[in-house]
């Protein structure tokens, strides 16, 4: 049973497909990540039914700055990717000849969430450490 869980696991981490089945496994890895977070997010919400001394005594898990970054390495770049990825794939669905070029649809998707993420990741770094 154990060996039959490695060998599904080694053939989906070493899928001979090229962008088309990155784009896929990374689509739906932000995917779960965002929906985590969401998930996540609405609990804590909800906490705010038991009173406020419960959600304010939670609290402490959004200051640190490992959350801080989590946001910044994580969750922002997981909702772009996901985002600029269902772009790339809603034009695929309306005009199915960008099907032939998906390679070359998915370098440029990437080049774009490098374009849109790596300034604004530096300047959301630059203002929760204090130096603008």
């Amino acid at each position: 049973q154990g060996m039959a869980a490695f060998t599904v696991w080694f053939r989906a981490v070493t899928y001979r497909g090229r962008e088309g089945q990155i784009a896929w496994m990374l689509h739906r890895l932000t995917g779960l990540g965002v929906f985590v977070f969401l998930a996540l997010h609405i609990v804590d919400i909800f906490l705010m039914a038991f009173g406020p001394d419960l959600f304010n005594a939670l609290l402490f898990f959004y200051h640190p700055v490992l959350f801080k970054l989590s946001i910044v390495f994580g969750l922002y770049p997981g909702v772009l990717y996901h985002g600029l990825n269902g772009i790339r794939v809603l034009a695929m669905d309306f005009w199915p000849s960008l099907g032939k070029k998906q390679a070359m649809l998915w370098r440029v998707q990437m080049i774009v969430f490098a374009l849109a993420y790596i300034p604004s990741a530096i300047i959301m770094i630059r203002s929760m450490f204090g130096s603008h």
